[in-house]
């Protein structure tokens, strides 16, 4: 397989519209690297230029140390899979695997060999001689899949494969490319703007926002360790709570909201805190798992609690998640199932202190440790 490298990547358009901005990060050999971000944020462009569909602004791009710049789509190695799965409808499946080897002149015996192969990795030996048409978008997905295969290329890129898929799909096709990635030992790009197919099929994740990225890491150490307020709020389903506000010194640091409603002391090192704390904007982050009924038997050691407006519960079978209020203040908690009071009602929740996160408002940087792109 091989090794990836973009060094100060950059992308600006007529008109000076910049879609990727000095993108600088390793994917190693047989990594399964996922691009991640909201619309907009760059992450296709950045997989259109490794596959040399776009011409690179400024920096480079290398595979195997070759830097691949100037160098053709085709003699890059790569194979793309993107979202329109661009079958031939007048082909057979096993046409449409064959396709590209056809192309290169390659034997008919080593043709069937590599496509008997591709079909038995991906499960479609029994619809070899159906047409598109008489295919499952699941199926027209593993078809595009094993066209890729059968080239074995050095980097296999993803362009939002799974979009067109209805959720039940989707989630079973997740895992069908993870074992994927798995067997072939293949180094693979994948973009995608859902964050739970992100940190379920990445090995590491790349966060993007407007053509920057944002932070680089495992899924575990983006989760646990943001870099800024943009990847807390981006990464988890609920996104982490972030609140505007200032510390101050009561005897020990204090975070207040802007509202003057939520009061939570910090369970942090003074050489960690700002010295301007009281004249600094603040955001508290906290993840709606890290919320509890203050009623609840088993808090975790160091809690606090405030006082808030239920504004909606919304049940989701094996979990409630709770919408508060406390002035302008609005926080979502994730609780067991259980019953809950009417919306209307004040209840009073305990916040773990030792789960709070803190970024500075003005840079939305981190105000703690975290995990730095490599």
């Amino acid at each position: 397989m091989a090794l990836v490298k973009f060094k100060g990547t950059r992308k600006v358009y007529d008109g000076g519209v910049v879609a990727v901005d000095g993108a600088t990060f390793t994917v190693h050999d047989s990594e399964l690297v996922v691009l991640v971000g909201p619309s907009g944020c760059g992450k296709s462009t950045t997989l259109r230029l490794l596959a040399g569909l776009e011409t690179i602004t400024e920096g480079t791009i290398s595979i195997d140390g070759l830097e691949v710049n100037d160098i053709p789509p085709k003699d890059r190695d790569i194979a793309m899979v993107f979202q329109n799965y661009a079958l031939y409808p007048h082909m057979t499946v096993y046409d449409n695997v064959a396709f590209g080897l056809k192309l290169r002149k390659y034997p008919k015996k080593e043709i069937s060999r590599r496509v008997s192969r591709a079909a038995e990795i991906l499960g479609i030996t029994d619809i070899l001689h159906r047409k598109p048409k008489q295919l499952s978008g699941g199926q027209q997905q593993r078809v595009a899949v094993g066209r890729a295969i059968v080239r074995k290329p050095k980097v296999f890129l993803f362009d939002e494969p799974l979009s067109n898929l209805d959720a039940k799909l989707r989630v079973q096709m997740r895992a069908e490319i993870a074992k994927l990635h798995r067997s072939l030992g293949a180094t693979m790009i994948y973009v995608t703007h859902d964050q739970v197919e992100a940190m379920t099929l990445g090995d590491r994740i790349v966060v993007m926002h407007e053509g920057v990225i944002q932070q680089m890491d495992t899924p575990l150490g983006l989760y646990n360790a943001p870099a800024n307020a943009f990847v807390a709020g981006f990464i988890g389903n609920p996104p982490m709570n972030l609140i505007i506000g200032r510390i101050e010194r009561l005897g020990g640091p204090v975070f207040l909201s802007a509202s003057g409603l939520v009061r939570l002391p910090l369970a942090f090192e003074d050489s960690q805190l700002p010295r301007n704390g009281g004249d600094r904007s603040i955001i508290l982050g906290i993840r709606p798992e890290d919320i509890y009924l203050a009623s609840n038997n088993s808090l975790p050691e160091r809690t606090s609690e405030v006082e808030f407006v239920l504004v909606l519960t919304e049940p989701v079978g094996n979990e409630v998640f709770l919408h508060v209020r406390a002035g302008d203040d609005q926080l979502v908690a994730r609780l067991a199932p259980q019953e809950m009071p009417e919306p209307g009602i004040v209840i009073r929740l305990a916040v773990d202190l030792d789960k709070i996160h803190l970024f500075d408002a003005a840079t939305t940087t981190s105000l703690g440790a975290h995990a730095s792109v490599r």
